[in-house]
Order: C-alpha cells, then sequence, then structure tokens
C-alpha cells in the first residue's frame, strides 16, 4: 500500500489540476533550497516536465471511462484511468511523494480527456496521481467516500480546487488538517471569498435556485454538511485553523485567510513562449450551457466579434455543445478549436494569435499571467445585459460585469461592440 501523502488535493475538472500544479510549484520554490519540508524532511520538486505538451503515454480515448471496471472503485494511488496496476512517475522515485492529487472525474468525455492529459503532466513532475470515480450512480459517491477515508484523516494539509462542490464539502467532513488551500476554479473563487467573508452559504453565482419540494428537502438534509464546510472555509483568528487561497483572481481575504497570487509560473517555467500568428483568436465560453446567455445573442456576438476583429479561430469551452460550434462555424466561417489542454498551456505552447478575444472568464485574468513578455494583447468583450435569459440568476449581470471590470493587463472592448451584436 502506498504510504499517504502530507497534503492531499482533490481535483475535478483540469484547470483545476493545473492551478495545483502551479500551486505545488509556487510551494516548493518558496521553501529554502528549493525543497517543500512540510514533515521535516526535504523533498525536491519532480523532474521537469518535457517542453512538448503530449498526451498521457497511456490515455484512453475520450469517451472511454477510466479502467471501465463499473465499480466505481478507486484506480490504485499513483493512477490514472489508462494506468490502473502500475506505479506513476516511476521515473522519479518518489521525489514528490509529499503531494498526492485525487482526480474526481466529471462524466463529460472533454473533461476527462483534458483531466488524462493533465495527469500526465502530474506524473511528469513526480506527483502521485490517484483516479477515483465519485459520480455515475447513487452509490458511487459513499463508495469513492469510502475509499478516499483513510487519506483524507491522514492528510496534514488539503486542497481542494471546488469549494462549492457538494463532494468537496462532504470529504471535509473526514479532515482533521489544520490547513486548507484552495486553489482557483475560476471566476468562482471571487464569489467563494464574497459570500464566506459576508457569511453566506456556498451557493454558484449562476445557480438561480428552485428544484421544488423535492430540491428544498435534498437543501435542508443538505444543510449540515453545508454549514461545517463554510466554518471550515473561514478560519478564525487564534483557532489554529489556517485557510490560504492560490489564485489569479482579483480576490481581498479576510479574516485569518491569507492570499498567494497565482501568476502561472509553472507553465511559463515549462512552456513556450509561443509563435505568434498574425490573426485573432476568440475564447469560446459556456455561458449558454450554464443558462446565463440566450444561444441566438451569443451566435450574433460571436459572428460580430469575427467581422470586426478578423477572427479566424474560436477555442471551443470544454462544456460547449456539438450542436452550438457547429452552429458557429457555419454562421461565422471560424475554424473551431477543441483544446486538448487548458487554453493557458494551450496558448502558451502556440501558435496564437497576437490578439485574443474572450468573453468575461477565467481567461481574461489568467492568460496576462501566462502570455507575460510575449507580445501578445488580451481583450474582453461586456455581456450585454439584453443577451441574459429569462432564467438567469439576478447575480449573473453583476457578477459578470464584476469579471470584466477587475480585469487586469487586458483591453476592454467599447460596449457598442457587443451591442452591436443584437
Amino acid at each position: 500500500m502506498t504510504p499517504s501523502a502530507s497534503t492531499l488535493a482533490f481535483v475535478e475538472s483540469p484547470v483545476q489540476l493545473l492551478n495545483v500544479l502551479e500551486w505545488a510549484y509556487a510551494e516548493a520554490v518558496s521553501t529554502p533550497g528549493g525543497a517543500v519540508r512540510l514533515d521535516g524532511v526535504p523533498r525536491q520538486p519532480g523532474p521537469r516536465a518535457s517542453r512538448g505538451l503530449r498526451p498521457s503515454p497511456d490515455a484512453a480515448p475520450e469517451d472511454a471511462a477510466p479502467a471501465d471496471t463499473g465499480s466505481g472503485a478507486a484506480a490504485p494511488a499513483g493512477a490514472d484511468a489508462g494506468d490502473c496496476g502500475r506505479g506513476v512517475g516511476s521515473g522519479s522515485a518518489g521525489a514528490a511523494s509529499w503531494l498526492r492529487i485525487v482526480v474526481l472525474p466529471p462524466t463529460d468525455p472533454m473533461s476527462r480527456g483534458q483531466l488524462r492529459r493533465m495527469a500526465g503532466l502530474a506524473r511528469d513532475e513526480g506527483y502521485q496521481v490517484a483516479w477515483q470515480e465519485a459520480r455515475g450512480g447513487r452509490l458511487a459517491p459513499f463508495k469513492a467516500l469510502a475509499a478516499l477515508a483513510r487519506d483524507v484523516r491522514a492528510a496534514r494539509r488539503v486542497v481542494v480546487g471546488d469549494p462549492f462542490s457538494r463532494y468537496v464539502q462532504l470529504l471535509l467532513t473526514l479532515v482533521r488538517a489544520e490547513e486548507l488551500v484552495v486553489v482557483d476554479d475560476g471566476t468562482a473563487t471571487m464569489e467563494f471569498v464574497a459570500q464566506t467573508g459576508r457569511g453566506e452559504r456556498l451557493v454558484r453565482w449562476h445557480r438561480a435556485g428552485g428544484g421544488g419540494l423535492p430540491g428544498r428537502v435534498r437543501e435542508l438534509a443538505y444543510a449540515p454538511v453545508s454549514a461545517n464546510a463554510r466554518r471550515r472555509f473561514t478560519p478564525a483568528a487564534g483557532k489554529g485553523r489556517r485557510v490560504e487561497v492560490f489564485s489569479s483572481m482579483p480576490v481581498t481575504v479576510h479574516g485569518a485567510m491569507t492570499l498567494r497570487v497565482n501568476e502561472f509560473a509553472w507553465t511559463r517555467s515549462r512552456f513556450g513562449p509561443p509563435r505568434l500568428t498574425k490573426g485573432t483568436d476568440l475564447v469560446g465560453t459556456s455561458l449558454v450551457e450554464t443558462g446565463v446567455v440566450d444561444p441566438a445573442r451569443y451566435l450574433d456576438a460571436v459572428r460580430a466579434l469575427t467581422l470586426e476583429h478578423g477572427a479566424t479561430r474560436y477555442f471551443a469551452h470544454r462544456r460547449e455543445s456539438p450542436e452550438k460550434l457547429r452552429a458557429l462555424s457555419e454562421a461565422t466561417g471560424l475554424e473551431i478549436v477543441r483544446p486538448d489542454l487548458p487554453l493557458e498551456l494551450i496558448a502558451r505552447r502556440g501558435p496564437v494569435g497576437r490578439t485574443v478575444v474572450s468573453f468575461p472568464s477565467t481567461v481574461v485574468h489568467t492568460l496576462p499571467y501566462a502570455l507575460t513578455g510575449t507580445g501578445v494583447t488580451v481583450a474582453v468583450c461586456d455581456v450585454d445585459p439584453a443577451w441574459l435569459t429569462g432564467s438567469a440568476s439576478p447575480r449573473a449581470r453583476s457578477f459578470l460585469a464584476g469579471v470584466t471590470e477587475t480585469a487586469r493587463g487586458v483591453h476592454r472592448l467599447p460596449a457598442q461592440t457587443a451591442s452591436a451584436a443584437g
């Protein structure tokens, strides 16, 4: 049995896993001698990843279930979807054994494919990776919880990528560690810090509520778990518990929280600089898929931006549907690119346009860090309130505006650019 790592990280998306790698790199280089000394034993960071991005050596097709056991059981610690039964990071001889990353994959194929590739990069760094199915059946979460309980209780520090995740909140009921680290899950980090500062329950900004009586019953039953998570994420001075936020977002921590800025130093040290093309690239968003923006309005906006900026490529968000992307391609002539890794890595590797245009999203905060010194201009296009659906949450308008207004190092497109799409 693999010994428990002193630090345990839980990730549910490719971006979260990227940010755990960024945090681990920052943690290592901030320690004298470049070693992590959480438990008093010097541990050097893992070996350098290859300069070229590549899929995991054993990556399965994107729509394949990991290990296809059908049981929902965890792969052996240090294994990912296509790697059950053999040790990972075999070339590193446990160089980074202080950190174990547990992947709790979603069900959509694009996310699972990106997670496999990110797991390959984590193995290149020498970190232990475990692939744990926690979805796909009513009993799957409880089986996963039982499989992880021992390591969760033994960990001296826990890193999470999505504090809003109900599964992560359930795991927190088992956590004994005095130190929690929250790494970015995109712009949701802004809402997380704001909600904990106000003492509110943790609710995603685009969630409009509802669900009728069954939904209210589920909320009532889950309330004690949610309340415990809120307490764990809100440290009090002098109580011994520590919460660090590792973020590229413009957040102001409160109470006994600490903030460390994620400047994408690991990404910049491993990849690039990129070759620049003469054209403009557009970055897609899942605002339609989350029910925030009307599909027809979104198509009109993409068409207007394509014409105005001479865009040639559209980098799709991993949650965008094939039907939507087909309609965008037919209406605009854009080349649709479905990245196999988070956009920060894709852009850093290149080729990438000299101008990158995005709607309000995580990348307007992260790309300026990842592309520092490359000459790429990142621009953000406002979301016109007229684009919002009737089911969009009351917070949607102000939250999206805040994402745009607080973006650093980006060019903000005039409002009429967005309005012209209507």
